[in-house]
């Protein structure tokens, strides 16, 4: 399918990351401060947002089988980066996180926005939509900025929907799910069989 169109009143859909609480509320204070905003909360999007004919429920579906056996994962935070009219913190594109976007955009028939795939950047936006007249300002007073974080750890991912400017959480996926309890139930047979060996 080709990029989203808001025209066609479907919501758009998004898999994010949140980040610690530490470096949400950093961000969210550096934008008050500037005077800017992202989208949303601050988040990390595993895919750009996206539209699908998919039910809330066959997508939830279709992501908790694109995400078995997902373990949790460090995600590096590179530095501030720019573009026309935009300010983020860049993360660094982990072949982790490489894999999980690749599986990620496995999962539709769905819109596909000219940024993902092959130009993927993992990135937690601070200003969206800075007027051109104020870019240069924020951008100065953005490069003495430090993130309290030089990495966050990411244990659980979320499907968002956004409708009439709106952003809902729609489903949490806990990343690692049963592997905890498989190494548990491993363990305990390994010693089991210690004991055994034992007797």
């Amino acid at each position: 399918m080709t990029a989203p169109d808001r025209a066609t009143g479907q919501p758009l859909y998004s898999l994010v990351a949140w980040p610690p609480e530490a470096l949400d509320t950093w961000l969210r204070r550096t934008q008050e401060r500037l005077g800017v905003r992202g989208f949303g909360a601050p988040h990390l999007n595993l895919r750009a947002p996206f539209q699908t004919h998919l039910t809330p429920g066959e997508l939830v579906a279709a992501f908790r089988e694109a995400l078995r056996g997902t373990a949790p994962f460090e995600v590096p935070v590179r530095g501030w980066k720019r573009l026309p009219h935009l300010v983020f913190l860049e993360c660094m594109r982990t072949p982790q996180l490489s894999n999980l976007h690749a599986r990620a955009l496995g999962v539709g028939p769905s819109t596909r926005a000219p940024h993902d795939g092959e130009g993927y950047t993992p990135h937690l936006t601070l200003g969206l939509g800075i007027l051109p007249r104020v870019e240069d300002l924020i951008w100065a007073e953005v490069q003495p900025l430090k993130p309290p974080v030089a990495s966050f750890g990411v244990e659980v991912l979320s499907l968002t929907r956004e409708e009439r400017g709106e952003v809902q959480e729609v489903h949490t996926f806990p990343l690692g799910e049963g592997a905890e309890l498989l190494a548990r139930l491993t363990g305990e047979a390994g010693r089991a069989e210690v004991r055994g060996a034992e007797g």
